[in-house]
This record gives C-alpha cells, structure tokens and sequence, in this order.
C-alpha cells in the first residue's frame, strides 16, 4: 500500500504528501518515516496502489489521531485561508505526538516478589537497616510508588531492594488532571421562563443561533442546560470562552455539573497536562471541551452542539500562523456534524446581529437578569471638568467617595484601565526625547515595581531612566498611567486598602490568573485593578462598585472598531456589579461625556448602538458591507520590504482591472514601522463581497510570491488590528 503522507516539517517545500510505503491503515493515521535525512512523524492524508516512484521509505504506523471528519475540516481550512497542511494538522493534535516516544505519564509501582518470607529476607539485611524498613513498609501493603518510597527512605536503600530481586516492578498510568482546585459546589437552579425557552429552541434546532442576553442574565445556565440536553441524547459538546474569561466559577460550575466528563483545553496546561485532557476525549471518557479558540478542534466524535460565549471577543481570531476566524471554523465544523452552533454575547458582533436581523442566524434574546437587581445604573462623570475644579487625581470625587463608601460597607471594588504598567511612556519635557525600543517603532512603557521600561510588543527591557540620553536633561515626564499606577494612587487615597492588580504583568506564572481571581472571590482583597482581562466572566456577589477610568482611551484609534470595542467594553465590565442580592452602581470617567457610545452605553442600549454604528459603516463601505484585507511584509532589509510591497501593490491593481474596482487600495509603511527588528510596510485593501472570492487567490500568490528573503508576508481577512 502506498501512504500519501504530511511530514511534520513547517515549510513551504515540503507542503506535500509524500509517497510512503506501509500497511493499510485509516487516514488521520500518525506514522513514524525518515525524511531527508532525519527520524520525525508524519500523518497519512490519503492512500493509493501505485507510487511514481520505483522504490520508497516505509511508514511505521504509529496510532490515528486525526479522524475522517477532521481531515475534511483540515482541507476546508487549507482552501479558505490558504494554509500549509501541517499547520493545520498540529491544531488537531497535541505537541506529545509529534514525539516517537510514549507520551503518557508513568510512574513506577514497586512491590514485594511473591514468594519472600519476610523474617529471611530481612535477617539477609542485616546490615542495610534502610533496606529492611523499605521490605517491611511493603510487607504491610500492597505496593507504592517509587517516587514514595525513595522519599521516605532515600534512593540508594531503593535502588538496593531493587537490584537484590526483593521486588516486581511495574509501569502505572497517572493521568495529568489541570486546575483539580477548580471545583465547587452544585447548586440546584431553576430556569427563568426566557431560559427555558432558549434551551427548547437550541436543543431542537440545527444552524447557527445567536443568544443575546444582558450581562447576568444567564446564559451560562441556558448553556449547561442545552449540553445536558446533548449528552443524554448520546451526543458531546464544544464550549469556547474567550481564553481571558476562562474563569475559575466557569470551570467550577462545569465540572459540579458534568464532573470527569469535561475535558479542559488551555494554553495555561502544560504539555503533559495537553495530552491527557486530549486523550481522555478521543477515548471518549470525556464528553465536553471547554477552552478557548483551541477547543473548537477537540477530539470529539459526535458533536451535537458548538457554544462559543463572548462571540464578540477578538482573541477567537488568531493573528499569527496558522491564522483562521474561529466562528468561520466552528460553523463548517458544526454544519459537517448536523450540530447547532451557539454564539452568545451581551453585545454581539456587528456582522453577527446584523445576520440575525437579516434571518440568517436565529436570533434569542434574554432582556432580563437573573438577580434581584437589574443592569446597576452607570454614571457619566465628565473629567473635563473635574480638571478646571483643581481635581488631578486619577479619581473624580464622585468615584473617590463611592470607593469610600463601598468599603465602609465592607463591600468590594472593582476598577478597570485598559493600560497595563506605571506609565505607558516616558518623555523629557526640556528637548521632547521620547525612549522607545530599538527593536520596534513605540515608545516604552515604565513599570516601577521593576523600575524598568519594557517594550509591549516584544518584551525587551531597558534601564529606568533618570536623565535624557538625548539632552542630559534631568526632567523627565511619565504619560498616560496604567494599573501599576492605579494601585499606588488608591492605596495613597484609602490606606489600608487591599488590593490585587490583574494584567499581563501579574499573570505570567501557570495557574496564577486563577489564583488572584479565586483570592478576590473569597474576600482576600477589597479592590481588584484590571485591564480587560477583569471585564469578562466573572461573578462575584460582593462586587457593588464598578469604575472604568480613561473610558474614553480606545475610542479615538484609527480602526473602524474603535467605537464598537468601546461600547462592548464598557458594556462588559459594568455587567460586573450588582451580580447578587446588593444593588451595582458603575462610575464612567471620560473626557467625551456627550459620544454616542457613552448615550447608548449608559442605558445599556445595545440595539440603539448597532442601528447608529450599522449605519455608519454602511456609509463608509466598512465591513461587515466589505471586506478588509491586509498584506502586511517585514523584512530586516528595508528596501526588500518597500520593493515587495510595491510588486504586490502594482500586481492587485492588475487584478482590479480585470475583476472590477476596489472600495479602496493603497500601500504605505506599517503604522508601527518596525517591529522586533523588522522594517513593516503593507497593501491595504477593502472588497466588495461579490468580487472577494476572485481576488483573494490572488493575493495569495502575490504574497507567496513576493516574500522578502529575510523577513515574512501574510495576508489577513477583517485583520483585528491595523497596527
């Protein structure tokens, strides 16, 4: 039998199938090979009689990983984003099996050969007290683990009863279970009427459904409840969180419920943790994924049902290779299964809810929360004038007081600046210097627990600074604030005060995301400072204060989301206070009171947002009425970048004559001009949706075609960011 076989080798050479020989076996089969030189895997994507070569390597069959069905959703990710077949393959299968070698974990059980009289055996060691403890220890046992026993009684007195024949030896499976901290309680709920309504219509339905309900309104319990649904039936389920939000009350409310059935998927999980929850689902013996954008290529066979919660959220777009939409690949999966896809948000995409108004998704609507309290009331506080009042706090009185208050009641506090460090940049006020990173094009932000300045694009350090480097000045300026500087204020303000600061710096150690939310769940702080990593998921019931600072910061980017993404923020971190029993209250600083997002915003007007912001982009040609499309070259070598771009740019004006004009095409630099050492231009492009399946081949080969020797060129579809 001749195998059509992917090596496991990321290039564009070999973007391949080659021929193999070996047994028959299922396609998705991973397969051991040598290539060129090198022992690595391989997996087997087709299978024919006849090769075109006289003489062929063998293929070792391995195992099957990959099922029939996950090949074809492979080849239909392959064509619309015109990626390599291994990159594909490597998000179906996890890193332990691009390995020869048992990727299970085992640990050695050690226990007395039969047959020993105990008494003889231990006069034999008369002299190796140690030794004699260790036969005794078993004799009263049935075994133990070698790792116990070398603990208790030191390796060499192991190793002694080991080579004296005094014990069997055998190799134990112990699975790798993540976060086993993460469990709780199940409380029995009842569905509210709208719940009940929303898990008969998914339950018994197919295509695509979209859930908009109010922060707290329970879509989470309407999920449960639909993948209960599924699992009786015999079916499994998919549930995707955006990876911010993966909190512990999600997972703990999932494994109360569903107990060893869920599996979790999480870049926070070590390799061998990976494998096991992987395995577990391919056995069958789990029956749930829940993850982020990874989880929607789980090794579930039989899936009735995808959910993707906080659909709006951009991290389900991934932005480096292989780079894919996550919804656009849970709908193929959903539609090859026959299964119903799930999109819930309390402020949906726009494209999103403009298909379900357009009847192209179904749309369900949950308008009320759950607790007894409504949507807290949010109050605008206009930082203009608190700055002519003489206030150059980061706090407005008004929010200043209510943190007071909040905490006189013994009540927690929840405050939210989308910029994480102590400064986001450092500038000397006598000749203008701004520090910024040798590496990139931006400036650098100062982190003063570390007192240095680091770079957030590619995480060089630098020396603080105390005088110019450009002038010797000693006057030196720090900008706009982050978290970091959000906590020293506040502890000045309220003495005392404790606090707990969540972003990018304080969460770099596995698990410790979940231990600081955990901490501020069980009352271990009276404060909890954020970036957006706070403004989704979470439940906590003491929480009655919410303030947003800077609400304003995003709003004025160049990026046609930059109203939307505000509106959803805010939207999302407010829906924080007021989860339980006690009445939310929300305090808005910004300095453009009077913006339609804060109108809409602050009576949580959703659909008066979208009527405004659908319109807008309809006018302005901006998705979802078009599609954006970047090419974006890097090179270490400027000029090689600026001729590719200009190759590419001259090759899709070709391409407009022949298929009909563009809304829009230009080229220019890169709005950050260089990054980690590379020179960054791009074509910018936005296509009218009936001519875009024509051009993208095109710009596709342009890409491949025009890539700098040094450096890299991608295409992106609606890219996240523009930077």
């Amino acid at each position: 039998m001749v195998l059509e076989v992917i090596v496991d080798i990321s290039t564009a050479e070999v973007d391949r199938p080659f021929d193999y020989e070996g047994e028959d076996m299922p396609l998705g089969s991973r397969v051991a090979v040598d290539f060129a030189g090198r022992h690595t895997v391989g997996f087997v994507i087709g299978k024919k009689e006849k090769s075109d070569f006289a003489s062929l390597k063998t293929a070792r069959f391995l195992d099957t990983p990959v099922s029939a069905e996950q090949l074809l959703l492979m080849n239909a990710m392959r064509e619309k984003y015109n990626l390599r077949h291994i990159d594909v393959l490597r998000l179906f299968v996890p890193a332990k099996l691009r390995e020869e070698r048992d990727p299970e974990y085992k640990r050695i059980y050690l226990a007395l050969a039969d047959g020993l009289d105990v008494e003889d055996v231990c006069a034999a060691l008369a002299r190796a007290a140690k030794q004699r403890e260790i036969v005794r220890y078993l004799s009263e046992r049935d075994g133990e683990f070698l790792s116990v026993l070398a603990e208790k009684f030191g390796a060499g007195a192991v190793k002694g009863v080991r080579d004296k024949g005094f014990v069997t030896e055998s190799a134990v499976h112990e699975a790798r279970t993540p976060l086993k901290m993460l469990t709780r309680e199940r409380k029995a709920v009842t569905l509210t009427s709208d719940q009940q309504s929303a898990v008969d219509e998914i339950s018994a339905g197919k295509g695509v459904f979209l859930l908009h309900g109010v922060t707290g309104s329970g879509k989470t319990e309407v999920y449960m409840a639909v993948i209960e649904r599924m699992l009786a039936a015999g079916k499994t389920a998919i549930m995707l969180v955006p990876e911010i939000a993966l909190t512990p009350q999600i997972l703990g409310l999932f494994r109360a419920r569903f107990g060893d059935s869920v599996a979790l998927m999480h870049s926070g999980l070590n390799a061998g943790e990976r494998y096991d929850e992987w395995k577990r689902m391919k056995d069958g013996r789990a029956k749930i994924a829940v993850g982020p954008r990874s989880a929607v290529f789980a090794p579930l066979e039989n899936i009735g049902v995808i959910i993707i919660d906080e659909e709006h959220d951009s991290s389900y777009v991934s932005e480096s290779n292989p780079r894919y939409d996550t919804k656009e690949v849970a709908k193929m999966r959903a539609a090859a299964a026959g299964a119903a896809l799930v999109l819930g948000s309390a402020t949906p995409d726009m494209e999103s809810y403009l298909n379900a108004t357009e009847g192209k998704y179904k749309l369900i609507t949950l308008k009320k929360r759950i607790s007894a309290y409504q949507l807290p009331e949010m109050e605008i506080v206009d930082m203009v004038q608190e700055f002519r009042y003489g206030n150059r706090s980061l706090f407005s009185a008004q929010l200043a007081d209510a943190i007071g208050a909040a905490l006189a009641r013994k009540e927690q506090v929840i405050l939210f600046l989308n910029r994480r460090g102590f400064a986001s940049f450092i500038m000397c006020k006598e000749c203008g210097y701004v520090a910024k990173c040798e590496d990139c094009d931006v400036s650098l932000t100062y982190h003063k627990s570390e007192n240095v300045l680091k770079c957030h694009c590619c995480g060089r350090k630098y020396h603080a600074l105390s005088r110019c480097p450009s002038c010797g000045g000693a006057n030196i300026k720090q900008g706009k604030v982050g978290t970091e500087k959000v906590v020293e204020e506040l502890q000045a303000l309220f003495p005392g005060v404790r606090t707990l600061r969540m972003d990018n710096d304080t969460t770099t150690r596995k698990d410790s995301y979940f231990r600081i939310l955990d901490k501020f769940a069980a009352g271990g702080a009276d404060v909890l400072v954020g970036t957006q990593m706070i403004a989704k998921g979470h439940d906590f019931p003491n929480v009655t204060l919410v303030g947003i600072l800077e609400a304003d910061a995003a709003l004025y980017f160049s990026d046609y989301r930059s109203s939307e993404r505000t509106f959803q923020l805010i939207t999302q971190v407010a829906g924080r206070a007021g989860r339980a029993d006690k009445k939310g209250r929300v305090i808005l600083q910004t300095y453009a009171p009077r913006h339609y997002v804060f109108r809409f915003g602050r009576t949580y007007d959703y659909e008066g947002f979208w009527r405004k912001e659908i319109n807008t982009r309809m006018v302005t040609k901006f998705p979802p009425f078009t599609k954006v499309v970047r090419v974006l070259v890097a090179s270490a070598d400027e000029q090689s970048a600026v001729d590719c771009t200009r190759n590419i740019y001259r090759g899709l004006l070709a391409v407009e004559g022949r298929v009909g004009k563009f809304v829009y095409i230009g080229a220019a630099k890169s709005p950050v001009t260089r990054m980690q050492g590379l020179s960054r231009y791009q074509v910018l492009m936005r296509l009218q949706p009936e001519i875009f399946d024509a051009v993208m081949p095109e710009v596709y080969r342009l890409a491949a075609e025009n890539k700098p020797a040094k450096g890299s060129c991608f295409a992106e579809i609606n890219p996240q960011s523009l930077i």
